[in-house]
Order: structure tokens, then sequence, then C-alpha cells
């Protein structure tokens, strides 16, 4: 992209949520994801711990069948801070710099966003059947240029 050009609605949306990432605080995958809808950003989210708890980064790993269970993920902390701050998301997309696992695909489907952009894939095949079963557009989106 020149510096002319202007961005994609995808490619914006996917580099805002690649800078939400670098708030994460588990250093074993740092992931970012932003929840759109009608142009606007609604809600963002990171993977880290609990509220008011220490960090992987500071406090290290809780780790169980090889995954680190010390954090939420940043598509679920992003459908929180939407409720938190009382922000109606159905209807919406959501931008992540890695496609869900099992368990956020299932809270985002039961938010009502009907619109996943990811970046890299993560871990999880079932979100490809699913997402087509239930109406949910699953898209692959690699920010040009940016390798993840």
């Amino acid at each position: 992209m020149t510096e002319h050009e202007r961005s994609t609605w995808d490619e914006y949306f996917m580099r805002i949520a690649r800078d939400v990432a670098t708030r994460a605080t588990c250093d074993r995958k740092h992931v970012g994801a932003v929840i759109v809808r009608d142009k606007s950003i609604l809600a963002t989210g990171y993977n880290g711990s609990i509220r008011g708890l220490g960090h992987c980064d500071d406090e290290g790993h809780m780790m169980e069948d090889g995954h680190c269970a010390r954090t939420i993920h940043a598509e679920a902390n992003a459908v929180v801070q939407a409720a938190r701050t009382g922000v109606r998301i159905e209807g919406g997309s959501i931008y992540v710099t890695a496609s869900p696992c099992w368990g956020c695909f299932k809270t985002i489907a039961n938010a009502g966003l009907v619109k996943i952009v990811y970046g890299e894939f993560y871990r999880d095949e079932r979100i490809f059947a699913f997402a087509q079963r239930i109406g949910i557009e699953l898209v692959k989106y690699d920010v040009p240029g940016e390798g993840l």
C-alpha cells in the first residue's frame, strides 16, 4: 500500500486488532479482537488474566492440557467489555488476530455476531462446519505486507 491509498475496512480493523494484541499479558500467544458494527468499533479485547489477578507475564502460566488456563481469550474479553459497558453487539463482526477456539466461537455465536474475520488459523477445525451451519461468515484475512 502506498502512503496515499486508503486501507480497506478489513485491513483497517485487522490492523487495530493487531495493535490491541500488544496489550496481551500471556507471552504464549498475543491475541487481539475488535468488535465492529456499521464500520464503528464497539469493543476490543486481548488475552489476559481475570481482572485484579496477576498476569502470566508476572506470575507464570497456569497450564492445563497444553493450554494456559490463567488467561481469558481476546474474543471473550471483547464480548465482556461490550456487556460491561452496555453496548449491543448483535449483528456485528469480530476481527481477531487468530481464529477463535471452540469456546470463544460458541460465545461469539450466542452473542449474535454474524461475521468473524481472523488472521492466523488457531487449533480448532470445528468452527468451519458450525459457522456454515448457523450462518456465521468466517473470513481468513492477513494484513497485506505483514506476516502474523
